[in-house]
């Protein structure tokens, strides 16, 4: 069975055959799905999709992009909504440098805030980072991340930095990306990182793993992403979909 730890289902591009979508992860053996809510609407949209499938939970946060954005109303809602069973944990939250609607100096306050949420409300938090590795582990550090852990979301970086990320308590998510020809790093840190510490998503509708690539991804394509690592560890598919379910639902706290 098969755990997608990171998808957009309450995103727009969804909105005509979502019900189609997720038969299709269902068949494809998917048995749990996290649905992330990154902003106002799509967190109010992760809420309604988690109360009406059972096999979905959600992750609720500020992304970095949209940090300039964020009030303290707004943390004191994602409080609140983080008492709902189904929520297991914050984010997707970090660092993004790519893009300069948020300046740096809000990105990094709105991220110290929610790893202090996270804390206080004892969840883990999925990790955003776009060309922001260096301060991104050391904001981790000086918050003491570690105490709740969580997941550095579609891991891009290097082997050296996963390690250093694993010990400070977070699982190394492998996506899409793993399945294109040119990923250096991203094959690299699947043939390193033991399989205990890895997860498996998607990200979608985003980053769709080859023979997709440039076209939406959905959830079932997180098979191709399972049969990836398998190939690139020597290993059968059934043991990474095992164990990076068994990962996902420890991690979350999910029976």
């Amino acid at each position: 069975m098969l755990f997608d730890t990171h998808t957009h289902l309450n995103a727009e591009q969804f909105e005509d055959d979502l019900e189609a979508t997720i038969q299709r992860a269902l068949d494809a053996g998917m048995e749990k799905m996290i649905v992330v809510g990154f902003d106002r609407p799509t967190i109010e949209k992760a809420m309604e999709l988690i109360d009406k499938y059972s096999f979905l939970y959600a992750s609720i946060g500020w992304h970095p992009v949209d940090a300039v954005d964020m009030t303290e109303e707004d943390l004191v809602w994602i409080e609140e909504l983080a008492k709902h069973p189904k929520v297991v944990a914050l984010g997707e939250m970090g660092l993004d440098y790519h893009w300069d609607k948020s300046p740096k100096d809000i990105q990094k306050q709105v991220f110290r805030k929610q790893i202090q949420l996270a804390k206080k409300v004892k969840l883990p938090i999925i990790i955003h980072n776009r060309e922001a590795t260096a301060d991104i582990v050391e904001i981790l550090r000086e918050e003491e991340a570690k105490e709740v852990g969580g997941i550095m979301h579609c891991y891009g970086g290097s082997v050296e930095t996963a390690k250093e990320c694993i010990e400070m308590n977070f699982y190394i998510s492998l996506g899409g990306t793993v399945t294109f020809k040119n990923a250096k790093k991203p094959k690299e840190v699947a043939a390193s990182i033991p399989l205990e510490k890895l997860l498996i998503e998607t990200d979608c509708p985003y980053l769709a793993p080859t023979p997709y690539r440039g076209k939406r991804n959905e959830p079932s394509y997180v098979q191709l992403v399972a049969e990836e690592i398998a190939e690139i560890k020597g290993i059968s598919y059934e043991e990474v979909a095992k164990k990076t379910t068994e990962n996902a639902k420890k991690l979350f706290g999910i029976s």
